[in-house]
């Protein structure tokens, strides 16, 4: 099996580097006012993908932090792939994101509610698509995780077999910015139901949760997200990489 993908995470709140505690936009711990200089250090420690979060936009249901993207892509620079999640409930709002030059949009709240919308996206933008499913106790939530459904995550992820969309970012919301370990057999499990690749996002705090992060490649877990143990210190994005890569 391939090496596991390490991404660092930035999420932008009024245009600030932040992350939430469990998705409660109550609970932002603001780690800077430069997301452009965030993502140069990444991109210098050596990561080639990013995943970026426009938190404002998912909350209101449209992008909200362009000019954060902007920069985010620029600082990044060209050999750095920079996804973005949050707001886009439109092929429009999904065009307007790509010709930015992300390469990866991520569809959230649409998957669940329009999941045709998805699958059109899919289809006009091959590769470029990610479906992200984040759930609350097993349970799809949407919204800026404001609203639970009674979907499951299996559930929504079979919705999109042999779709084409390019991965699916998986979260245990429980576990968003606790430092307690990511979900790796809810990530399993998504992978074992639907033959794409399943990133998992939420709980990273150690090196050693990216060790079992690595051991799980093999079970159809394709990367690994981490956010707020890369800002207080807990995980060198470098080691992180270089763990990733054995």
């Amino acid at each position: 099996m391939p090496p596991i993908e390490i991404i660092p995470a930035i999420d932008l709140l009024d245009g600030r580097c932040v992350r939430l505690a469990q998705g409660d936009y109550g609970r932002a711990t603001v780690y800077g006012d430069d997301p452009a200089e965030v993502a140069a250090r990444f991109a210098a420690l050596g990561a080639r993908r990013v995943h970026l979060v426009d938190l404002d936009g998912a909350r209101s249901g449209s992008p909200r932090n362009r000019a954060g993207v902007q920069a985010v892509l620029a600082a990044a620079g060209s050999e750095v792939a920079v996804e973005l999640g949050g707001g886009l409930r439109t092929l429009a709002a999904v065009e307007e994101v790509l010709a930015l030059g992300v390469e990866r949009a991520i569809l959230g709240t649409a998957a669940l509610r329009e999941p045709q919308l998805v699958r059109d996206a899919a289809k006009r933008w091959p590769g470029r698509i990610a479906v992200g499913i984040d759930a609350r106790a097993g349970r799809v939530a949407v919204s800026g995780w404001l609203e639970t459904s009674e979907a499951s995550a299996v559930e929504l992820a079979r919705l999109f077999a042999g779709a084409g969309v390019a991965a699916l970012i998986y979260t245990e919301i429980a576990r968003d910015g606790m430092g307690t370990g990511p979900d790796l057999e809810g990530a399993a499990a998504l992978a074992a139901a639907v033959e794409v690749p399943v990133i998992a996002s939420g709980g990273v705090g150690s090196l050693d949760d990216v060790r079992r992060a690595a051991g799980f490649a093999e079970r159809g877990v394709a990367g690994l997200i981490v956010g707020r143990a890369l800002y207080t210190g807990a995980v060198d994005l470098g080691r992180a990489l270089e763990i990733a890569a054995c």
